[in-house]
């Protein structure tokens, strides 16, 4: 009997077992340690940056004139972001490098400069989002406290993909949304699951805390519920209409995209100098506000203090909307090309939700339905996130539609192509399988190549 416990003794080497548990533990103490405190940071700029954008917002509309001052505020701040901020003006996609490769880190001054940009774009009209800046305040106070915790390169990537999910997941109150959106957006077809807990724990303590300042998301609601005779005729008509809306909401998200990427490189060659091109795209986007006649597609478009205004939520209750989502392209992409400071994730839902209540119309579907189809779907295919916005709409709309909200947002994803917001994603899996890849090629390598094939093409872009 001894020598039966101790060949088993032996065979499973007890004592070995406990210290990697005891390892393990302290591993989970550390990295709790680390994560908590940096999400509740993360999740208090963002309850401060809501509010102000919030508070520009409405100086914005009680003060019309402040239109005027887009050209000299944008002016400004990419004149500050020219001498101090060079090393950090590729935002998101900076982030999306240091995920994959850790090196130079992400400077602390990310936060404060792309706080107040932002803030002054919203304030003097410019079209833009916060999921950018929401992304970038969680990036770089990661990696300052990466730096702080001398963190090996692992170590790095976990933690930054931790700041991207608490930003994320703070900003727009979705964390299950924030915490697969950092894991995903890295590269296409492919879930980095390492990060899966960091993120998770990230997420819920950034909206968390965010929640706790006193911030309240607006809230959306699908009206329409599927018939409960019929079942089997109505829902497979209605999945054919969301995956048709789907190509469509793809299509718009490639052409958002690519928009983008080519007037911001055409303005970039042609006016060299960061505070010219900003104050350029200020003129513009005056310019379009008096070619329109309205100021409805300023700002995020989340709500509006002049009524008839088209807005998100408006799009879900109708009437038939059917061509503010390409207004609403054309001013962000004016905007952000110019380099104005924000993102472009909440234009995404204003074009989107416009886009599909437009579609709704068109094939005879609930307008509401289809807005809440394209919130999600449009932002899947231009950040190449399905499974992320899939689990966005659940957690917005609730579960009753999760399957043609999964159908609207991975059509869309497929149809997008190898394009997107985030040129530094890599293409993991193809979409094409016919398609090589190395593992390492990005989304701003296939554009490039795709460039290179065009004969009258002997100008390179840059991001």
């Amino acid at each position: 009997m001894r020598a039966t416990f101790r060949n088993l003794y032996h065979e499973f080497n007890v004592a070995a077992f406990f210290c990697d548990r005891h390892d393990h533990a302290m591993s989970v103490v550390r990295w709790t340690l680390i994560l908590l405190p940096m999400a509740a940071l993360v999740g208090t700029l963002c309850a401060a940056f809501l509010w102000s954008l919030d508070a520009a917002t409405q100086a914005r509309f009680d003060h019309p004139w402040l239109l005027y001052l887009l050209p000299v505020g944008g002016a400004a701040v990419a004149f500050l972001y020219h001498h101090t901020g060079r090393s950090v003006e590729a935002g998101n996609n900076l982030i999306v490098e240091q995920i994959h490769e850790p090196g130079g880190g992400v400077p602390l001054r990310m936060a404060p400069l792309v706080f107040l940009g932002t803030i002054a774009t919203h304030l003097f009209g410019g079209s833009a989002g916060r999921e950018g800046t929401a992304v970038q305040l969680g990036g770089s106070l990661a990696s300052a406290i990466a730096g702080l915790f001398r963190l090996d390169a692992s170590g790095i990537r976990i933690l930054l993909m931790a700041g991207v999910a608490a930003g994320f997941g703070a900003v727009f109150g979705t964390p299950l949304a924030g915490a697969v959106f950092a894991l995903e957006v890295l590269a296409l077809g492919r879930v980095e699951y390492g990060g899966i807990i960091p993120c998770l724990l990230a997420a819920l303590v950034g909206d968390w805390t965010c929640h706790a300042w006193g911030i309240h998301h607006t809230p959306y609601h699908i009206a329409y519920a599927a018939p409960a005779t019929g079942a089997l005729l109505v829902e497979p008509l209605m999945l054919l209409k969301a995956t048709i809306a789907g190509v469509a909401f793809g299509f718009a998200g490639l052409v958002f995209a690519e928009a983008n990427h080519a007037f911001g490189g055409f303005l970039k060659r042609r006016i060299p100098y960061g505070p010219a091109r900003a104050a350029l795209g200020g003129v513009l986007v005056i310019a379009l506000v008096w070619i329109v006649g309205t100021r409805a597609y300023l700002g995020l478009g989340v709500w509006s203090a002049i009524p008839g205004d088209p807005t998100i939520a408006g799009f879900f209750s109708g009437p038939v909307d059917r061509w503010s989502w390409a207004l609403k392209m054309l001013f962000t992409v004016v905007t952000l090309s110019a380099g104005f400071k924000g993102g472009e994730v909440t234009p995404l839902f204003f074009i989107g939700a416009a886009l599909g209540n437009a579609l709704g119309w068109l094939l005879g579907a609930p307008l509401d339905l289809f807005a809440a189809l394209g919130f999600v779907a449009v932002f899947a295919g231009a950040a190449n996130t399905p499974l992320a916005c899939t689990i966005m709409g659940i957690e917005l709309f609730g579960a009753t539609h999760a399957v043609p909200i999964a159908v609207a947002c991975f059509v869309a994803y497929i149809c997008s192509g190898h394009n997107g917001i985030y040129l530094s994603q890599r293409i993991a899996v193809p979409k094409r399988p016919a398609r090589a890849h190395t593992g390492t090629l990005t989304l701003r390598d296939a554009r490039a190549s795709r460039r290179s094939r065009r004969p009258s093409n002997t100008v390179k872009e840059h991001n």
